[in-house]
């Protein structure tokens, strides 16, 4: 496994549309384990394959200590509920900040790294950080969506 480099606003791969995981493969694998490494590393709670330079709908997510890393590919959210708006972050654009209106629970349709296909209930932030991560895969940043933006010192 790997550190990877984040990509920061402004790099063209951050607006690009993934690409949909046609066969998945030990590429596939390492860049997921490679993804999970880097978001433990920038103490993140959740990284999109775009934010590494690699325009795959593949996303990785640790909502809490006490939680495993969640491996999605092609990841889609089937229906959501509630609304609630929060301060969010993203390790594509440090030290800067934004209130964000999301769904309070998520149903997500994706597949595993066997291929499978399988389906999650989350609610709360972990919702929250799906909806973040899964913007990144249509080329949306946080900053597109949020009000009160601050930035600050890294």
């Amino acid at each position: 496994m790997a550190v990877r480099e984040i990509r920061k606003l402004g790099d063209p791969v951050l607006r690009k549309k993934a690409q949909r995981v046609k066969k998945i493969d030990a590429g596939i694998v390492t860049l997921l384990e490679d993804m999970a490494e880097t978001m433990e590393h920038y103490k993140g709670v959740g990284l999109a394959a775009p934010q590494v330079g690699h325009s795959l709908a593949l996303v990785v997510v640790r909502p809490g200590e006490d939680f495993p890393v969640f491996e999605f590919i092609n990841p889609e959210i089937v229906s959501c509920s509630g609304e609630e708006t929060d301060l969010e972050g993203c390790l594509s654009c440090p030290g800067t900040y934004g209130q964000v209106t999301r769904c309070t629970e998520v149903r997500l349709k994706y597949q595993n790294r066997r291929g499978e296909t399988k389906s999650l209930d989350a609610s709360g932030f972990f919702a929250r950080i799906l909806q973040h991560e899964l913007d990144h895969l249509a080329g949306i940043i946080f900053v597109d969506k949020a009000t009160d933006l601050v930035s600050g010192e890294e």
